[in-house]
């Protein structure tokens, strides 16, 4: 039997515990080599989180939203697995493998300042585990509860440690009205195991709605009650970086303005996925990368040209 350090979907609630894993990958003397200063770093190791309000201008990212709008008419992709839904409206919730999908989209996934600081906080070498848009259109999109990435991707895709970061990249303006991303600062020290088993297949409902995953409401109350919740907004070409382990929700845009965000998700290589650790069967690929992982090495614009 597996030595699994964080046991969750069990039938009797488990108190959570303080995770196992560093924040903050780098060895002492790999530390400084990358972007971030010792600020920055301090600040994700206790916060579990990086804002950039307009990393990219607005004119960098405009044509990403552009193509997503095109992506929204293909009905072929609009009948993959990797479109996801939303419940009540119909309209796209998600689109999964955005890397593989769209060169664009594959190239961002490693420009140099991006990347320099994910090789840096997860010490070393990373490829992309998932990759997706969420969207929530005006008056439609519905929220996303509270959660914990490492739980799921721990849970249902066998990823063993905390060592993966997910790099969140504002396609359209976030503001207070249209569903932004909330996180509980700190979070990310403490495990929460969630209770109740994994359904199977439980990904086709769950991207939808989640239910299975979900921390109890006394966890999330302490938590809160310690570290707060924080909803960092700005315009198009804003970054958050944040943690595996941070919870995280948002509540249903109520507003006439979309809210679209791209997730890449980065994971070290040496922490590739095994059997899932509470789930009968692993998820789809589109879901997580399950093939040897290739290092993403910096994006060149010139190679075609050699």
């Amino acid at each position: 039997m597996r030595n699994d350090d964080y046991v969750s979907r069990t039938e009797q609630p488990l108190p959570r515990h303080n995770r196992r894993d560093p924040v903050v990958h780098s060895g002492p003397s790999e530390r400084w080599n990358g972007p971030l200063g010792e600020v920055a770093l301090s600040a994700f190791e206790r916060d579990g989180f990086l804002w950039f309000e307009g990393f990219f201008s607005q004119d960098r990212v405009a044509p990403f939203f552009k193509e997503l709008e095109q992506m929204s008419h293909d009905p072929e992709l609009l009948e993959s697995e990797g479109v996801i839904r939303d419940p009540k409206s119909g309209a796209i919730r998600s689109v999964f493998d955005m890397h593989r999908i769209s060169p664009r989209f594959d190239e961002l996934t490693r420009d140099a300042r991006i990347l320099g600081m994910v090789q840096q906080l997860l010490g070393g070498d990373v490829y992309i585990h998932q990759s997706r848009i969420n969207d929530k259109y005006g008056f439609q999109g519905s929220g996303f509860d509270w959660h914990s990435d490492f739980e799921t991707w721990h849970a249902e895709d066998g990823m063993p440690r905390m060592r993966a970061i997910s790099a969140s990249i504002m396609l359209t303006d976030n503001n207070e009205f249209n569903g932004p991303l909330m996180l509980i600062p700190g979070s990310h020290h403490e495990f929460v195991p969630c209770q109740g088993a994994t359904p199977d297949e439980n990904w086709k409902s769950s991207l939808k709605m989640q239910e299975t995953g979900v921390p109890s409401q006394q966890n999330l109350q302490e938590l809160v009650n310690r570290g707060g919740i924080t909803a960092p907004k700005g315009p198009a070409g804003s970054l958050l970086l944040f943690e595996c382990n941070v919870l995280h929700a948002s509540n249903a845009n109520m507003s006439p303005w979309p809210r679209s965000n791209l997730f890449f998700v980065y994971n070290s290589v040496h922490n590739v996925l095994e059997e899932p650790f509470a789930a009968k069967r692993a998820r789809p690929s589109f879901l997580a990368n399950r093939e040897t992982p290739e290092p993403l090495h910096l994006y060149d614009p010139y190679a075609q040209l050699r």
